[in-house]
């Protein structure tokens, strides 16, 4: 397909992106072009959209970001017959080597040559976005465009949650990010006997509620160590599930873990977290896991399901829809967390 399309572009180093016209994308024998019907700001767009430390040490503008999205496939490569033309698909972001022991032991998630969609490459913020077939998940055709686009971070959300046993544990979620509101709801729907969501915004602990949570404990007001303990008779909770990054709340968290429990850490400190290994570690006998991703492709088919259950809603957690154009306002209520998932719609 020829022509130009709309397309959001981090046109600098520096703050903000700018809306362009570019080259639709032509694609490879082994690749898919996809319509773009609905693509959601993620943390990681908000790093690049600030222009943070992490990004300037990672990015190389200009280039087109985003890498959460739902469409529909358009074109397809001559190697090609996984998908056709018509339909509808999400996909998993890690563009992986399948070479490495990683990729041929069945843990291409943590591929060490790993590439991200938007980060690394070109990526969906536009009205089509070229990939890799082998990357591409096929869904249903009844599931609405917002809720296939933000099956990408809900995948986090579960791999972090399901790590570990989760039925019958207490689970305290720390960070109340979209993808910590996502792990409220995973945990509850998994059998989770307390779910208890710890922020300080209390906008998002509302949207932690409305997915499962049992109790909300806002870190600016109450001591959550001390709060943990006492709705679990002061034995600490099963799980951690760490999503804010925060040296003090991941210092929190392995305090308020009990002996032989487990804390999964998906977040991603911008800076050193100092941690007493010897008391909250060692002598507790905890599990520690770092997440990252999703399993390829098992944590997508639990999304998929827990999707068509009907288990996990994704209503409290899409708050916001946008035109691509308003992509500034949508920046901004995510830079101040003033929402849950906002989703653009390219067309």
């Amino acid at each position: 397909m020829n022509g130009k399309m709309k397309a959001l572009v981090k046109h600098r180093e520096g703050f903000g992106a700018q809306l362009q016209m570019v080259d639709i994308p032509h694609i490879k024998d082994d690749e898919v072009l996809i319509k773009v019907k609905a693509t959601s700001i993620c943390g990681t767009d908000v790093h690049i959209y600030t222009w943070d430390q992490w990004s300037q040490s990672r990015v190389k503008p200009p280039y087109v970001f985003g890498h959460e999205f739902s469409g529909e496939v358009v074109e397809i490569g001559s190697k090609v017959t996984s998908v056709v033309p018509g339909d509808h698909v999400s996909a998993e972001t890690h563009l992986v080597c399948g070479q490495c022991p990683q990729c041929l032991t069945g843990n291409a998630h943590i591929c060490k040559d790993t590439k991200i969609i938007g980060v690394d490459t070109n990526g969906c913020f536009a009205e089509y976005v070229a990939l890799p077939a082998s990357n591409l998940w096929k869904n249903p055709k009844d599931m609405p465009w917002d809720t296939a686009s933000i099956q990408e971070p809900m995948g986090n959300a579960v791999h972090t949650v399901l790590a570990g046993e989760t039925a019958g544990k207490s689970i305290a979620v720390i960070g109340c990010g979209p993808i910590g509101i996502m792990a409220a709801g995973v945990a509850k729907a998994a059998g989770a006997s307390q779910v208890i969501a710890i922020d300080l915004n209390s906008y998002r602990l509302g949207l932690a509620e409305a997915m499962g949570a049992t109790t909300l404990i806002h870190a600016g007001e109450t001591d959550p160590v001390q709060r943990v303990m006492e709705l679990t008779g002061g034995n600490g909770v099963d799980v951690v599930c760490e999503m804010s990054g925060h040296p003090v709340a991941m210092d929190q968290g392995f305090k308020m873990v009990t002996n032989g429990g487990r804390v999964s850490i998906l977040s991603l400190p911008v800076q050193p977290v100092q941690i007493d290994v010897t008391n909250d570690i060692v002598f507790k006998g905890i599990t520690v896991q770092g997440i990252t991703g999703r399993k390829m492709y098992g944590t997508w088919q639990q999304v998929s399901n827990l999707l068509k259950s009907g288990q996990v809603k994704t209503e409290p957690v899409i708050t916001h829809h946008l035109k691509l154009e308003d992509f500034e306002q949508g920046f901004d209520l995510m830079i101040q967390g003033k929402c849950g998932k906002v989703v653009l719609q390219p067309s």
